[in-house]
């Protein structure tokens, strides 16, 4: 899933950088807020967020093209940051931002191999 921010300044991109967690809100079929716990990664001002594509998320998005992100810092005074607008489900060329999505999961230093779009398009089992 790929949100795009018009502009982020250095300091927003510092602390979008340094925060790996946020909250996802989307608007499910009835209208009501649907919300989870998501992990992301910037790449210049797009925000990008690994899913399956049967999630729950992934079909708001798909319907409503609209996403809100909450990153939060994790130290007092516990710093937020919401970027809301459109969002959109990539399924091409998403193999190298799922890896740097994957290394901020694991702390890896570097991000593993990245997979092709047909080996992430493959259901898991």
């Amino acid at each position: 899933m790929t949100y795009a921010v018009h502009t982020l300044n250095a300091k927003l991109r510092r602390f979008v950088d340094a925060n790996t967690v946020g909250v996802l809100a989307t608007s499910s079929l009835d209208g009501r807020p649907r919300q989870s716990l998501v992990y992301f990664t910037r790449v210049d001002d797009t925000l990008l967020i690994s899913t399956l594509s049967d999630r729950l998320k992934t079909q708001d998005v798909r319907r409503s093209g609209w996403a809100s992100l909450c990153v939060m810092g994790h130290e007092p005074p516990y710093p937020s940051a919401t970027f809301a607008g459109p969002a959109e489900i990539l399924t091409e060329n998403i193999g190298a931002p799922t890896a740097t999505i994957m290394q901020r999961i694991t702390g890896a230093p570097e991000p593993p191999e990245p997979m092709t779009d047909e080996a992430l398009a493959r259901p898991a089992g």
